[in-house]
């Protein structure tokens, strides 16, 4: 949502405006923030980009010029920390106040937290209907789990879903269905539950030949990931029960008290949050375009040494933009098991 807010201020600086009018065309962002080299020292709420480039036609001494320029109109928001520039990247941090607010407006947006535009105006054909169910196989499974999770990501990403018939063309479901055939699928979502059986299969390396333990995945304990998450909604719902009893509302958005929100874990766990957006639009993305920083119109850009490759999913690990994601060889990433 940060990186949202980011992209419109970028949008709104108007070009010719600038120091011997270098910034000629629109501004656009979306889709290209990435994570603060780890050798910066930057805290929680810090995001780069290398749009300068691009807005400069690959030109680096132009590009930090230009770099220049937007960090100083982006200093003029009061919730904007700080705006530098290091051989062209732009890196902004944000207050903590802003990203505290972040805890509000997630719980306020919900499912459309992680929504953006990278990829408004592609089109991605409609899966067919997912139930794991009736695959004969897990290869066939973790394809319609694929297929589906794609789909959900793009659109979530701004892409338009295009259903490849009519619906009036459609079959419709038979009056009398004949009951799935036994098979390993049907038998582990029978006895783990569907949702187990998705995320199980999103957790394993693609390409892998190996296949969901049900019993694991139907495991109440926090060592499984998918009954630690159930775990934890479950203690805020209790919770919300809870104050409800003692008579105790939600209250205003705007009574929320930032400075309750300073511990360095809730911090951690703000700043990956604030990423969301970044990360559906990369592994949706990724799997539909050539290798290249996202937003550089084809255009290789340029990384100071040391900085973190970036694809818009704003990944720490150092990995190269070129790598495809799980959807793309038959798996789907962990991170998108609900969608978003």
């Amino acid at each position: 949502m940060l990186t949202g807010d980011l992209d419109r201020l970028l949008a709104a600086i108007s070009p010719g405006t600038t120091p011997g009018d270098e910034i000629t065309g629109r501004i656009t962002s979306v889709g290209t923030w990435q994570h603060a080299p780890p050798d910066s020292g930057a805290g929680p709420g810090t995001y780069a980009t290398p749009v300068a480039f691009r807005l400069a036609g690959g030109n680096a001494a132009k590009a930090i010029r230009i770099a220049m320029t937007l960090a100083a109109a982006l200093r003029r928001a009061g919730w904007v920390r700080s705006a530098t520039v290091m051989d062209g990247y732009l890196t902004v941090s944000v207050t903590h106040d802003a990203l505290a607010a972040l805890a509000v407006r997630i719980t306020l947006a919900g499912p459309a937290c992680a929504r953006s535009t990278a990829l408004a105006g592609t089109t991605v054909p409609a899966p067919p209907g997912l139930d794991l169910a009736s695959a004969p196989d897990w290869a066939q499974a973790r394809r319609q789990l694929s297929e589906s999770i794609s789909a959900r990501l793009a659109e979530a990403a701004g892409a338009h879903i295009l259903t490849s018939y009519p619906a009036e063309r459609l079959p419709g479901p038979p009056a009398h269905p004949e009951p799935a055939a036994p098979g390993p699928v049907g038998d582990a979502v029978a006895f783990a539950g569907s949702w187990a059986i998705s995320y199980a299969i999103t957790r394993l390396a693609p390409g892998t030949t190996a296949v969901p333990d049900p019993r694991a995945a139907a495991a109440h304990h926090l060592g499984n990931p998918a009954y630690a998450v159930r775990y934890a909604h479950a203690h805020a719902a209790s919770t919300l029960r809870q104050a409800a009893d003692l008579g105790l509302g939600l209250g205003e958005a705007a009574q929320v008290q930032s400075q309750l929100l300073a511990y360095p874990a809730e911090l951690w766990l703000l700043d990956e949050l604030s990423w969301l957006p970044e990360r559906v639009a990369g592994q949706a993305g990724a799997a539909r375009r050539p290798c290249q920083v996202p937003g550089a119109a084809g255009q290789r850009v340029p990384r100071r040494p040391g900085a973190v490759p970036g694809n818009g999913a704003g990944g720490k690990d150092g990995r190269s933009p070129c790598r495809r994601p799980a959807v793309a060889g038959g798996g789907v990433p962990d991170s998108a098991a609900r969608g978003p």
